[in-house]
């Protein structure tokens, strides 16, 4: 269908997978069920002095197949003995292999907290998210109009979970701005930058060099995307990120622990230096 872009086509399925699940538990009784977990651990503050954010990510629409396979709760175990902050796992089935379940298993195998990554629209999904034991879950402006991102943060906040806002230009930054000014909170926003680009899925690392010094003040600043080795953390870092989010460079590694430990390290020799469009 001419005009129609991937996010256009993921949001409708996540749509169509939200009806289909509310049909089997109802938003009251999941609600209960999130309600009933044990509090996750803090994301914001796990990442307040910067860190590696590791992904379980078992295929994406750019790469296709990743690692199919691999053992959900093994691999985060790995990440978080290689030192990174927070990890973070697709749930989204169609394009990116993921599912609920890889969820809960690696909120249940490991200390760190974990986010929720999906194309998230709906307040169920962040009940969901919380039910699995997440201790985040992902927010993409892009797909959001302002009053439904000021809903879903209420939302989340009503479920106990914390969100990371991703922007991909300065329109989104200034509209996430906006909506998050108008909401009380009594620690740091966590602000991502994706360096993809979500219709072409094409990675420009310069995007978060050019677009950081945009963001808000006193918020946790992260990176997305484009990670092939501890250079680009040591670049992202210079450039303003606090944290960086890795998935398929940690997923393809023959030994995910070591290639953390090697990110974790990039970080602590290279506090974060807020500057303006400096290219990377």
């Amino acid at each position: 269908m001419t005009g129609v872009t991937f996010l256009d086509r993921v949001c409708a399925e996540a749509i169509e997978r939200v009806a289909a699940a509310e049909r089997i538990e109802p938003l009251d009784a999941l609600r209960d069920r999130a309600w009933a977990t044990p509090s996750p651990p803090a994301f914001a503050a796990a990442l307040a002095d910067g860190g590696i954010i590791a992904e379980v990510k078992r295929a994406s629409p750019s790469r296709g197949v990743i690692a199919e396979n691999r053992d959900a709760a093994m691999q985060a175990r790995a990440y978080v003995d290689g030192g990174a902050a927070a990890v973070s796992v697709l749930t989204e089935p169609a394009h990116f292999g993921g599912s609920l379940d890889d969820l809960a298993a690696v909120a249940g195998a490991v200390d760190a907290p974990v986010l929720r990554k999906d194309f998230i629209l709906t307040g169920y999904q962040l009940f969901e998210a919380r039910a699995a034991g997440a201790a985040a879950a992902l927010l993409l402006v892009g797909a959001l109009d302002d009053a439904r991102l000021a809903e879903l943060l209420d939302t989340a906040r009503d479920a106990g979970i914390d969100v990371l806002i991703e922007t991909h230009d300065a329109e989104e930054i200034a509209r996430a701005s906006v909506v998050l000014a108008g909401v009380e909170r009594d620690h740091p926003w966590v602000v991502g930058v994706n360096a993809r680009d979500l219709t072409r899925l094409s990675v420009d690392r310069n995007r978060f060099a050019a677009l950081a010094g945009m963001l808000p003040e006193n918020v946790v600043v992260v990176a997305e995307s484009g990670v092939s080795g501890p250079d680009d953390v040591e670049d992202y870092r210079r450039v303003g990120a606090d944290a960086v989010l890795v998935g398929e460079h940690l997923m393809v590694a023959d030994d995910p622990m070591t290639a953390t430990r090697t990110l974790v390290e990039a970080v602590r020799r290279s506090p974060a230096i807020a500057t303006l469009s400096h290219p990377i």
